[in-house]
C-alpha cells in the first residue's frame, strides 16, 4: 500500500540567529522517517519557513518537538520583524502531498493542535480548512492585533483559542499563540521593486490581491471612503482570486517588496501575478527587478512559468526541463537578491533525491564503463531504453532547429509541439534505463528468499515468477515506447528542418534498434515464465512491434536518402 505523505511548513519567529533557527529545525530529524527538506530564514522579517515532510503521525511528533523547542528559545515579547506574527511558531499547516485528503490531514492539525495546547500551554487557533468556525477560516482574521493584541483577543469569547489557556500567563506571554491549518499548497512569493517606499508597494499589491483595496469617493487616497447601508467599508476587489498582498520595505535589501501568498496557483499561476505586478508597477512608475520564493516550490510552479515565457518569445517549449526551468528562474529573477537552486527548491526534486536511478545519472564514460564491467547490469534492457532515448532526441533536436528555422517564424507552434511530445518519449524512456536494471535485480533478490520450509519454498516461486513478468512487460514497454516515438522521427525527416533531415534518419535507426533489443530482452525473460497465455500473447504483439517499427524504418531511410 502506498504510504500517505504530508508536509509540514512551520513559520517560526526567530531569522536572525542562525544557532536558534539551526537547533529549532534541526530538532524534527530526531523522528524516523521525517524528512527535513528546507530551511529559509529572513532577516528583516525575522522568521524562518521550515520544510519536513514524512507520513502523518511521525509529522505531527515532529512538529511538537519544533514547536516546545520554538517555545523554549524564542521570547515573543522581545520579538520585532516585518512580517505579521502572534507566536514563536506562528503558523504549522499541514500539507496532504499523497494518498491521504485535505479531511483527514485536518484531523492530524486537530490532533496536532490539541496536543500542543494541553502539553505546552499554547493557545492554538485552527485555521484554512482545519477551521472549526467560518470567521477562523482566514488566517488574518486569527493573526489580528497579532502578538500585542494577544492579551485582549484571548479573554474575548469569541476569539477563545480552540485549544489551550484562554489568558495572556506568563508562559503565553512568551510563546504568543499558534495557528495550526491543513490547507493546499500555498507558494510564498516576494517580487522586488526599484523603489524604498512601502505606500507605492501596497498600492501595486492592492490592484493584484483579491481583496483589492477599500473604495474611496474620486478614486483618490485622500477620498472619502464609501459605505454599504450597513456602515461598511466597500471594497474594489483586486484582479486575481486566491492571492493575498501586502507592500513592505525589507532593510537588508534596500528596497520594497510586494509580498504574496498564493493559495491556488491552479486559479492564479504566479506567472500570471508576476506580469500583471510588472504591468502595474510600470503604471505606477515603479520596475518589478527581480522576485524571491521562500522556502519550497512545486515543479509545476517553474514549469508553467518557463513555457508561458519562451510561449511569449515565440520559441519552442519542447527543450529540456532543466531549461524550462532555468528560462523561469531568469525571467523572474529568482536569483537577483541570493543563488536560486532548483535542486534544493523545487519539492519533487527534494523528495527524489534518493530515487533510484543511478544509470541516468552517470556521464556518459562511467556509464559505458559500467556496462563493460562485468556487472550483468546494465544489460541489453537498458542499452535498448537508452538507444530509444537517444533516437527521440534526434528527432526532438530537427523539431526545435525547424521551430527557430529563419523563414519559419509562422510555424513555430507546430514544431514546438512536435518537440514536446518527443520530449515525453525521451522522459519515459530515460526512466525505463534504470527500470530494466531494476527489474532483473528484483529477480535476483526473488531467488535470494528463504526456501527451508514448504511455504517459504511457495512465496519464493511466487515472487521469482511475479518478477519474471515484470521483467517481461518492462522491456515490451520500451518496444512500445520507442516504436511510437517514431511518428515523431517520421515527421522530422518528412517536413522538418531539411538540413538535418540525416539526424533524423539516425533517430530512426536507434529507434529501430531499440525495439528489436528490447524484444530480445522480452523472449529471453518469456522462457521463465509459466503463464503460457500470458506468454503467447506478449510474443506475438511483441513481432508485430518489431514489424512495424521495421516498415516505419523503411519509410524514414526512404525519406531522409531521398533528400541528401
Amino acid at each position: 500500500m502506498s504510504k500517505k505523505i504530508i508536509e509540514c511548513v512551520p513559520n517560526i519567529s526567530e531569522g536572525r540567529d542562525e544557532e536558534k533557527i539551526k537547533i529549532i529545525s534541526q530538532i524534527v530529524e530526531e523522528i524516523d522517517g521525517v524528512k527535513l527538506l528546507n530551511v529559509d530564514p529572513g532577516k528583516a522579517t525575522n522568521r524562518t519557513v521550515i520544510t519536513f515532510v514524512g507520513e502523518p503521525q511521525q509529522v505531527i511528533d515532529a512538529a511538537f518537538l519544533l514547536i516546545q523547542k520554538a517555545q523554549e528559545l524564542i521570547d515573543m515579547s522581545k520579538h520585532s520583524g516585518e512580517h505579521p506574527r502572534m507566536g514563536a511558531t506562528d503558523v504549522c499547516p499541514l500539507v496532504p502531498i499523497a494518498n491521504i485528503s485535505m479531511e483527514e490531514t485536518s484531523k492530524w492539525a486537530h490532533k496536532l493542535g490539541e496536543r500542543v495546547g494541553t502539553e505546552l500551554g499554547i493557545p492554538v487557533y485552527h485555521y484554512e480548512a482545519a477551521a472549526k468556525e467560518e470567521k477562523r477560516k482566514n488566517l488574518a482574521n486569527c493573526r489580528q492585533g497579532e502578538y500585542e493584541g494577544l492579551s485582549k483577543k484571548l479573554v474575548d469569547t469569541d476569539w477563545k483559542p480552540d485549544f489551550g489557556p484562554a489568558e495572556f500567563n506568563k508562559s503565553v506571554e512568551k510563546s504568543g499563540a499558534t495557528g495550526i491549518s491543513a490547507r493546499d499548497f500555498l507558494v510564498a512569493y516576494n517580487v522586488n521593486l526599484n523603489t524604498t517606499s512601502t505606500r507605492r508597494a501596497n498600492a501595486v499589491a492592492f490592484d493584484i490581491r483579491e481583496a483589492g483595496r477599500i473604495k474611496r469617493e474620486g478614486g483618490t487616497l485622500s477620498g472619502k471612503v464609501m459605505k454599504d447601508a450597513d456602515g461598511n467599508p466597500l471594497k474594489e476587489p483586486g484582479l486575481f482570486k486566491a492571492v493575498k498582498g501586502i507592500g513592505w520595505y525589507i532593510e537588508e535589501y534596500g528596497v520594497a517588496q510586494i509580498s504574496y501568498n498564493l493559495t491556488d496557483i491552479n486559479i492564479s499561476p504566479l506567472h500570471e501575478v508576476f506580469d500583471k505586478t510588472c504591468e502595474r508597477s510600470i503604471a505606477r512608475g515603479m520596475r518589478v527587478t527581480g522576485s524571491e520564493l521562500i522556502g519550497l516550490v512545486p515543479k509545476k510552479v517553474l514549469i508553467d512559468a518557463g513555457k508561458h515565457f519562451l510561449k511569449k518569445q515565440e520559441r519552442s517549449t519542447g527543450i529540456p526541463e532543466s531549461e524550462i526551468i532555468k528560462i523561469a528562474i531568469k525571467t523572474l529573477g529568482l536569483d537577483e537578491l541570493a543563488p536560486f537552486n532548483p535542486e534544493e527548491r523545487i519539492i519533487e526534486y527534494m523528495l527524489d533525491a534518493d530515487a533510484n536511478k543511478p544509470l541516468v545519472n552517470m556521464n556518459l564514460t562511467d556509464f559505458v564503463d559500467e556496462t563493460a564491467s562485468e556487472s550483468p547490469a546494465p544489460g541489453g534492457g537498458s542499452i535498448s531504453a537508452y538507444a530509444g532515448a537517444m533516437g527521440i532526441s534526434l528527432g526532438t533536436m530537427v523539431a526545435n532547429l525547424s521551430a527557430h528555422k529563419r523563414g519559419w517564424d509562422d510555424r513555430w507552434e507546430e514544431f514546438s509541439d512536435w518537440a514536446e511530445k518527443g520530449m515525453e518519449y525521451q522522459r519515459t524512456l530515460l526512466d525505463l534505463v534504470d527500470e530494466d536494471t531494476n527489474a532483473f535485480n528484483k529477480i535476483m533478490d526473488a531467488f535470494r528468499q528463504p526456501k527451508d520450509t514448504e511455504e517459504a519454498k511457495a512465496i519464493r516461486h511466487n515472487a521469482i515468477q511475479a518478477a519474471t513478468k515484470y521483467a517481461i512487460l518492462t522491456p515490451f514497454k520500451v518496444m512500445e515506447t520507442a516504436y511510437n516515438s517514431m511518428e515523431v522521427i517520421k515527421a522530422m525527416a518528412d517536413f522538418g528542418n531539411p538540413n538535418s533531415v540525416t539526424d533524423a534518419g539516425v533517430g530512426a535507426l536507434c529507434a529501430r534498434t531499440a525495439v528489436i533489443g528490447a524484444f530480445l530482452n522480452v523472449k529471453i525473460n518469456c522462457g521463465d515464465c509459466e503463464d503460457k497465455a500470458f506468454v503467447t500473447d506478449i510474443l506475438k504483439r511483441g513481432q508485430q512491434i518489431v514489424d512495424d517499427a521495421c516498415a516505419q524504418e523503411d519509410e524514414i531511410m526512404k525519406i531522409t536518402n531521398s533528400k541528401i
